[in-house]
């Protein structure tokens, strides 16, 4: 008898296992809708068609532009300290995740003697001959900072609070403006926090 009950627990349980799978494959019935079906690509984020920021008057330039900039200067040429008399500043805030066509995404501005103090502590950092060659990796935010003077001369830095903390002037813009760039540095830890302020 225990024999028989045997083979019919096995058999029982073998038609529910079948049962069991044949309704998990669902009804090939067309009035029900499709089950999902495998792709051949696999499905990943894709990263936002849309850039951050804003592009400016102020801010004008991509974060793009802004690297291809700063990567073009020559380490160890220019002048050590510059002889700009800058009466305003805008500071363009890029986020440190930005990439491609992202814009700066915090613009602010300081007039007079903010402009004067945060130029003397640009100025103060002493000239670097050669690239950083040891960078760390974490991440922080660029910044161009523009400063005017009263005859619209435009002198551009780029300023990086991460990896090699490059502090490079870009551009000098206006007539009659002196052609020598001031040379490559590194953003001080008063830099950064002055620019931290806002």
């Amino acid at each position: 008898m225990s024999a028989l009950r045997t083979r019919g627990l096995i058999g029982a349980t073998l038609v529910v296992a079948v049962l069991g799978f044949a309704a998990a494959c669902g009804s090939e019935n067309a009035s029900s809708p499709p089950a999902a079906q495998p792709t051949d690509t696999p499905t990943t984020p894709s990263p936002s068609a849309t850039p951050s920021g804003t592009p400016s008057t102020d801010c004008p330039e991509t974060i793009t532009a802004v690297r291809t900039a700063a990567d073009k200067v020559v380490w160890g040429q220019g002048v050590a300290a510059s002889t700009f008399q800058p009466v305003s500043v805008t500071i363009c805030q890029y986020d440190p995740q930005a990439a491609g066509q992202d814009y700066a995404t915090v613009t602010s501005k300081r007039n007079g003697k903010q402009a004067t103090a945060l130029f003397a502590l640009v100025n103060a950092a002493k000239p670097v001959a050669k690239k950083p060659a040891m960078c760390t990796k974490e991440l922080g935010p660029t910044y161009v900072l523009r400063f005017t003077d009263n005859d619209r001369g435009v002198l551009s830095f780029t300023a990086e609070a991460f990896g090699c903390h490059r502090l490079v002037a870009t551009s000098l813009e206006g007539q009659g403006k002196p052609g020598t760039l001031p040379a490559p540095r590194q953003v001080s830890a008063e830099l950064i926090k002055s620019l931290g302020l806002r």
